[in-house]
């Protein structure tokens, strides 16, 4: 009868309420952020752990928005830069100065990747002097990435990480003939063509360089690479994309046969959505559309989507469209 009286005064009651709210932060702290997302469902005192300014930097929260550059005559500094969520709603989740990396001159964000992002980062006035930086911005972490020889030149890196694989990241700078070092004689007809690929993984934590004398490719500077399936592919400017994986060793050049077939035509905005590849390009000036690579083994792509640029962005053509934008989900 004692035994029976314990186990129904243990069965009683919400185990969990005996728990202080910071040994449960601790232990939602260590979930992915899409089983966080259950636990908010829980009870209203969970859902308050979220959003509680003493809790909400050590919780798992969604970065899904915008970066970008921002001019204003009336205030100082006259540019900054900005985070804008995707959905719009309340300020943004994190510091878009990035205040909490070490102190340098200048940062630019190069690329991002399943919430971390690639930043270089200039130690003094030498345009010479440089790190790679890679950080989660929602959490404040950051780990510092050596530059090469090449890095001050280098016009494209990208970044590679998929935190359902591995919690480790791989850095792809793509050196072009000029970076390189290559005499101006010398330089093939493919202008910004890509000499050498370096790759950092941060599993050793060194660079390996791969000479590329057998393709001829260029990519362009504000293009944004596409990490899936541990493969990192990059639109050209020949009107291919090329995937690479982390090992540098195995290359795929995908076909984009979509229109516009015109010379002047872009096809650099390349994304994925649910592990699918997806290809935006602007038609005959005033239209977007985007293409799915349905079948990745035949090269097949299919039209999703087309929308006039007046009805999406308020503006007549793609000229009118100025802002440069760096997206970054996690």
């Amino acid at each position: 009868m004692v035994q029976d009286h314990m186990e129904g005064e243990l069965m009683s009651g919400d185990p969990m309420s005996k728990l202080t709210d910071d040994i449960l932060v601790d232990i939602i702290s260590r979930l992915r952020y899409k089983s966080t997302c259950c636990c908010k469902c829980v009870s209203t005192r969970w859902r308050d752990l979220f959003s509680h300014p003493d809790h909400r930097k050590k919780l798992p929260h969604p970065l899904a928005g915008f970066f970008h550059d921002g001019c204003n005559n009336n205030q100082f500094p006259k540019t900054a830069r900005y985070f804008t969520k995707v959905s719009g709603e309340g300020g943004p989740l994190v510091d878009p100065s990035l205040s909490f990396l070490p102190q340098y001159d200048s940062l630019d964000i190069l690329d991002c990747c399943n919430g971390l992002l690639l930043c270089r980062c200039w130690k003094t006035a030498d345009r010479k002097t440089l790190d790679y930086v890679v950080c989660n911005p929602a959490t404040q972490k950051w780990v510092v990435v050596s530059a090469t020889d090449w890095s001050s030149k280098v016009n494209v890196a990208r970044l590679g990480f998929d935190p359902t694989v591995s919690s480790h990241f791989h850095v792809f700078e793509f050196i072009d003939e000029k970076a390189w070092g290559i005499d101006e004689s010398e330089l093939t007809p493919c202008d910004g063509r890509i000499e050498t690929l370096a790759i950092y993984s941060s599993i050793v934590g060194v660079w390996k360089h791969q000479s590329l004398d057998s393709f001829a490719f260029a990519i362009p500077k504000n293009s944004k690479g596409v990490f899936v399936n541990g493969v990192l592919h990059s639109a050209t400017s020949y009107k291919f994309i090329a995937a690479v994986n982390v090992e540098g060793n195995e290359w795929r050049f995908i076909d984009i046969r979509v229109p516009p077939y015109y010379d002047d035509a872009r096809d650099d905005a390349i994304f994925v959505s649910q592990g699918q590849l997806y290809l935006a390009n602007i038609y005959a000036g005033s239209e977007l559309l985007v293409w799915a690579l349905e079948d990745y083994n035949v090269e097949e792509w299919t039209l999703k989507h087309n929308v006039s640029l007046l009805e999406l962005f308020g503006a007549r053509s793609r000229s009118e469209l100025g802002r440069s934008f760096l997206s970054c989900d996690g």
